[in-house]
């Protein structure tokens, strides 16, 4: 992820610290429950709700990619994920409960398979989000040997916190 201006940015001229760029976008996706790049997870739950309406805790959602529903033997049925509409707008994930087949089983009975991400590639993700991933970048860089000497290091930069402030989804 890091090129460019990313480059520039950090005046960094080798890619020996992708792993530390990785841990920070891994970071700002825990900060604001949104993907950065497009990845595959799994929703699992007990029952449809009542509503018809699924409200995954993370986002951005751009697809159900497949479902399926077990019965009491533990047993999976793959269900259409064209019977899934997605709004994306709204995240969430809407179907009527009354046209899907109820779990046999009462906990972990309908598993879903999603894509969430703002895309595959880096310039798919809001400029404020790759800054903030440079300015912790940065910021680990430059107290690196502070966090190693096991001084108290504030952990956002300034800055961070109004950033993300935009993208952060709600935790209920």
């Amino acid at each position: 992820m890091v090129a460019g201006r990313d480059q520039l940015f950090l005046r960094v001229e080798h890619d020996d610290d992708d792993a530390l760029i990785a841990a920070a976008r891994g970071h700002v996706e825990a900060l604001i429950r949104l993907m950065l790049l497009t990845q595959t997870w799994r929703l699992v739950r007990d029952a449809w709700p009542a509503e018809g309406r699924l409200i995954p805790r993370i986002g951005p959602l751009r697809a159900v990619i497949a479902a399926r529903v077990f019965d009491a033997a533990g047993h999976a049925s793959a269900l259409d994920v064209e019977s899934f509409v997605v709004d994306a707008s709204a995240n969430v994930i809407a179907s009527p409960c009354w046209a899907l087949p109820v779990p046999g089983r009462s906990v972990a009975g309908i598993e879903l398979d999603v894509e969430l991400g703002f895309g595959p590639l880096a310039t798919d993700v809001p400029d404020a989000l790759l800054h903030v991933i440079r300015l912790l970048v940065a910021h680990w860089y430059e107290n690196r040997g502070v966090a190693a000497t096991g001084a108290g290091v504030a952990m956002l930069p300034a800055g961070v916190q109004a950033l993300i402030a935009p993208y952060r989804v709600p935790s209920l």
